[in-house]
């Protein structure tokens, strides 16, 4: 964080000070709300959860180093009290980033959220140092903290906004106002909560209505429901996606043999290639978005094109590809899933897998409401029409429906088979799997298979592997 005083920041967040000799003394370091990550100059907040109160490490994060606690009560060591510690640090943030001087690029969607963000995190800090949210942190806690993280010296500020329901964004954009705003995708993740399509781009647009007449909002031309939101704000608007009226484009869309896109880029400044390291078509669309938003921020097409070439995946459990000694490719995308994120793992699949063996364990996909079993049927439907070799589904009635789609698209179905947990299926593909397989593993985040994943990649470095 920038440094400020003590006493700067009691005004800022309307607290108190306890215990505190000196008011004149700055936070240096970061701010930090797990007393593990405490540096010497932090300011540590202490949140009291349901299993864990942060009031109770007051003393050892001071120990450690720390010039204060922000907390909701007296905690015995330097401390500045609020009645509210989330509100404070949202304010604390809202004035952090104004003292900042940097250009902030705010993001959302239903789905690709997390990697387009680390997509333009890459690209622009070749030209400017750049701070982004980390993992997938995007909400009113993660958010203010990720902005607390910026330096004198940062130059872009790269957020995430993730909604569960109307005025959230809204909520963060006024904590960190953006000068830059882009909306990937309205989607079916979280339809449950919002009530429909329709809700959800209610929600996400708030972000474009956020912006400033001198900003610019990002919008996806191949979504129609993002395109609209064009007429909700009051800044310049690029449009990106594959549609020949997209301001950033893209054209010659390919897959390589191993499931890596490759297309030419298009901007309104020039033309280059692009081949990724990351895998699945899907990512096309994210890497236009980041490209879309470093072509407004002044970088060259060609500067863009070898940054998204260059460009991995920053956060864990995303379409993370392991290979095994014995030949196994392992894809680890087991982070969350919705349905649109579910079609597009699928397809990277069936690409990555062509000639090989291929399988597909999957989960829940939370949150769907309704639509749950219609959206399950139809994933165990498209596993069949890509020619998945095998449908392993793990858990219960909601992997029952993607069995269930599975089975009844086509005789292949009589493939798929239904396990109760991720220990079934970690048996499973322990004793069936051999050299030349891959595997992808994908459900919601509470459904927990990146275990399954795990297990299969350490069983390659074991060298344990069914040679049939």
């Amino acid at each position: 964080m920038i440094a400020l005083s003590l006493a700067e920041i009691a005004a800022v967040v309307g607290g108190q000070t306890h215990d505190i000799p000196d008011p004149s003394v700055e936070v240096t370091g970061a701010v930090v709300r797990d007393s593990r990550e405490v540096e010497p100059g932090s300011l540590f907040v202490a949140f009291a959860g349901e299993r864990v109160d942060g009031h109770d490490f007051a003393g050892a994060v001071v120990e450690a180093g720390a010039v204060a606690v922000l907390a909701s009560r007296p905690v015995g060591v330097p401390a500045i009290v609020v009645e509210d510690v989330q509100t404070a640090i949202g304010a604390l943030a809202r004035h952090v980033v104004r003292r900042l001087g940097a250009t902030l690029v705010a993001l959302t969607g239903s789905a690709g959220k997390t990697s387009t963000k680390d997509l333009i995190a890459q690209v622009l800090q070749r030209a400017a140092p750049t701070v982004w949210t980390p993992g997938s942190l995007n909400n009113e806690i993660g958010l203010p903290l990720t902005a607390l993280s910026a330096t004198a010296d940062t130059r872009f500020l790269v957020l995430e906004m993730g909604a569960r329901g109307i005025g959230h964004i809204r909520y963060l954009a006024e904590l960190t106002p953006p000068k830059i705003g882009l909306v990937l995708n309205v989607g079916s993740a979280h339809i449950g909560e919002f009530g429909g399509r329709e809700q959800i781009a209610q929600a996400k647009g708030e972000l474009v209505e956020s912006l400033p007449e001198d900003g610019t909002a990002v919008l996806n031309a191949d979504d129609p429901l993002v395109r609209a939101m064009a007429s909700r704000t009051k800044a310049k608007v690029i449009l990106f996606g594959e549609s020949g009226e997209a301001d950033v484009r893209a054209e010659n869309v390919r897959l390589t043999d191993s499931g890596q896109p490759a297309f030419r880029l298009h901007t309104p400044s020039g033309a280059s290639e692009v081949t990724m390291r990351l895998y699945g078509e899907h990512h096309v669309s994210n890497a236009l978005a980041a490209a879309a938003v470093a072509h407004e921020l002044g970088m060259s097409v060609a500067e863009i094109a070898t940054a998204l070439s260059e460009a991995g995946s920053l956060s864990r459990w995303r379409m993370e590809v392991t290979e095994r000694p014995d030949g196994v490719t392992v894809v680890n995308d087991a982070y969350n899933a919705n349905p649109e994120s579910m079609r597009a793992a699928l397809r990277a699949l069936a690409a990555m897998g062509r000639g090989r063996r291929t399988w597909a364990v999957l989960g829940k996909m939370a949150e769907l409401g309704d639509e749950a079993l219609a959206e399950h049927d139809a994933v165990g439907r498209l596993a069949v029409r890509l020619n998945v070799g095998k449908l392993v589904a793990v858990g219960g009635r909601e992997a029952s429906w993607l069995q269930l789609g599975a089975y009844n698209e086509g005789s292949w179905g009589e493939e798929s088979v239904h396990v109760s947990d991720a220990q079934a299926a970690i048996d499973l593909l322990r004793s069936e799997l051999r050299p030349g397989d891959v595997v992808l593993v994908k459900a919601s985040r509470s459904v927990g298979l990146e275990s399954v994943a795990q297990a299969l990649v350490e069983t390659g470095a074991e060298g344990e592997v069914s040679a049939r």
